[in-house]
């Protein structure tokens, strides 16, 4: 890739953020949540949503461009690693026995994400399976010290961990979006 891409944005009040906030899906009116554990899934949510938003009106080929050369990452690799580091941390708090990889050995989830519609969609569904997964065994725990798994991780820490998993994402998910069609993002 070595062409120059033009910046853009949606947005007519700030040049450089990827929505105005009024049609930003993640700008919410009103007090902020109450406690620790609401505030934390806030931010989660507001991560991944901004995730989903780096990658929307994009073509397969352009989801799997790895826009950034030497890396192999690309948006569809970041779903797809998104998805099996949730399937990861759903093994942190299982007693039994691991669930496999999901996308088998390492890197396969950036190495795999190739620009084919339904490569696309099975990296989608499995995020949200593995979000939803996770998120269910995390429900059962109100207690946010509690030491969970065969690891003892604190589920707080687990909770944390996520939300920083994903955020570092949104980064390069920033980057890469730039550089595959010039949409800025905030």
């Amino acid at each position: 890739m070595t062409e120059q891409r033009a910046r853009w944005t949606e947005a007519t009040v700030y040049p450089d953020m990827w929505a105005d906030p009024d049609d930003d899906p993640r700008h919410t009116e009103g007090p902020s949540p109450d406690g620790e554990l609401a505030t934390l899934q806030d931010y989660l949510t507001h991560y991944r949503l901004t995730l989903r938003m780096k990658c929307e009106g994009l073509d397969p080929a352009q989801l799997a461009l790895r826009s950034v050369p030497p890396s192999t990452m690309s948006l569809l690799g970041l779903v797809r690693h998104l998805a099996r580091a949730e399937r990861d941390w759903r093994n942190w708090i299982n007693e039994g026995d691991p669930l496999p990889k999901l996308y088998g050995a390492r890197d396969a989830d950036f190495d795999g994400a190739v620009g084919e519609q339904p490569v696309v969609d099975a990296a989608f569904r499995d995020l949200e399976r593995e979000q939803a997964a996770t998120d269910a065994a995390l429900a059962e725990y109100a207690d946010l010290g509690l030491r969970v798994g065969k690891e003892k991780i604190a589920v707080r820490e687990l909770l944390v961990h996520r939300i920083e998993e994903y955020a570092r994402h949104c980064g390069h998910a920033d980057l890469l979006r730039e550089r595959v069609d010039g949409r800025v993002g905030q």
